[in-house]
């Protein structure tokens, strides 16, 4: 009996000594990213005494079967799921704003506006040399706005597209990895002591994957993952011990798409969905300023064809261009602004042209279309933050709920420190009591 209980007490010291080395892993890596709080899992011993009556049992203590993570599966999906759509939303917003504030800060709608009202001013006066000046001038100010406009735009898209890029290849570095480490955890020949360590390093990859993109998980098995980025034949990214790599496309406008292998992938979470949606807001808010621009060009240029200059010569185009880009001041003199109407001789203090000019700029709206333009994106911006502010708290919510269920809690694991202590002590102590009982019976 004194021999039962002392293999029953040093059990129960192995398996004290296994929690309290667990617990204190669980203290030190209470602020690691990526961990997973771990708790001891035990058996009982016992075993029929064969040589007893029948239902007699023996007890032989408790077995250490393992380190157990305390992580739910659905929880984690659900951080993953979450994470996706509020990096797609974060990233988004981050774009449109950088397109809206690139547009608002070229001032090209007050250079429009500006150069409007230098046309009002020079209708006082026709033939004023110094009004015809500043027409000049902010025509020329109004042309170097949309350029910049559209150069802010362009290097905003192209920063975008850089962006996307690196995405695409940190996610296919880290498939490598999971990849690579799928090997690890199918080949570890001490999963008992290893496998909590090498799926908190897993469940770290996946998590990082899904913040670049919207991924489908398969966990074998043999606790490897599959994951694939879309569903059906070729989207799978990774299987096992081997990995795909996507790949990124830039279109000529501008616009970029992804493939795995010959397959088509269309994201629809992470950084990789949003970039890809900013960008094809940005070509698309290129667009629209170039149309703006070629309303400018194309209606003052009309307009000064339609008159005379101080000279008497047809008007020449005020602008060159075709848009934003390219929009530049052709007038090399404010002679060549053309205010008088068609046959009027030269010098004419004739501004019949001149009102016209501004008729046609009024009916063509342009400054209405700048501001409809500014008002588009940063409208855009408004909308998306409100999907943005949603889908972060959503987010939040659920790392809550992870953390809530496999974070470490200090609390939590000082009291586990005590009752281990508490019950390695007794272990201690049973076993004092079986030697005293031991040599008692032998004094006997």
């Amino acid at each position: 009996m004194s021999a039962n209980m002392i293999s029953i007490a040093s059990s129960g010291l192995r398996a004290a000594r296994a929690a309290l080395e667990v617990t204190s892993q669980n203290i030190a890596n209470a602020g690691t990213d990526g961990y997973v709080r771990r708790s001891v899992a035990q058996n009982e011993l016992s075993a029929n005494n064969l040589r007893g009556s029948y239902g007699e049992v023996t007890q032989l203590g408790v077995r250490v079967t393992g380190i157990t993570r305390n992580v739910s599966s659905f929880d984690q999906a659900e951080v993953r799921r979450t994470t996706s759509d509020a990096t797609r939303s974060d990233t988004l917003v981050e774009g449109l704003t950088q397109l809206s504030d690139t547009a608002d800060n070229s001032g090209v709608f007050t250079a429009i506006t500006n150069f409007q009202s230098a046309l009002s001013q020079m209708t006082a006066s026709p033939a004023n040399s110094s009004l015809r000046a500043n027409v000049v001038e902010a025509a020329r100010t109004m042309a170097q706005s949309f350029n910049a406009a559209s150069t802010g735009l362009k290097s905003a898209v192209s920063g975008m597209q850089s962006e996307a890029a690196a995405g695409v290849k940190d996610l296919n570095d880290l498939a490598a990895n999971l990849a690579r480490l799928n090997v690890r955890i199918a080949t570890d020949v001490d999963p008992a002591s290893n496998s909590a360590g090498l799926l908190d390093e897993r469940d770290t990859i996946l998590q990082k994957m899904a913040a670049i993109t919207n991924i489908n998980t398969t966990i074998n098995p043999d606790n490897t993952v599959t994951v694939q980025l879309g569903t059906g034949t070729g989207t799978t990214l990774v299987d096992r011990a081997t990995s795909a790599a996507l790949s990124m496309t830039t279109a000529s406008d501008g616009n970029i798409s992804f493939a795995l292998g010959s397959t088509a992938i269309t994201p629809t979470g992470g950084s990789l969905a949003g970039e890809q949606q900013a960008i094809s807001a940005g070509v698309t808010a290129l667009s629209g300023l170039d149309n703006v621009a070629s309303a400018m060009i194309t209606t003052v240029n009309t307009a000064q064809a339609n008159g005379v200059d101080q000279d008497g010569s047809t008007g020449a185009p005020m602008f060159g261009g075709t848009g934003a880009a390219d929009m530049a001041m052709a007038l090399t003199s404010p002679r060549q602004l053309a205010a008088a109407s068609a046959g009027s001789t030269a010098s004419s203090q004739n501004g019949s042209n001149l009102n016209a000019m501004i008729n046609a700029l009024n009916n063509a709206n342009v400054s209405g279309q700048m501001n409809d333009y500014l008002f588009g994106l940063s409208s855009a911006v408004s909308s998306n933050s409100t999907m943005r502010d949603a889908f972060d708290a959503i987010a939040t919510n659920a790392k809550t709920s992870l953390a809530a269920a496999s974070g470490v809690d200090l609390d939590t694991e000082a009291a586990a420190l005590v009752r281990y202590q508490q019950a390695y002590q007794a272990s201690s102590k049973v076993i004092q009591v079986a030697s005293t009982l031991f040599d008692q019976l032998l004094n006997l």
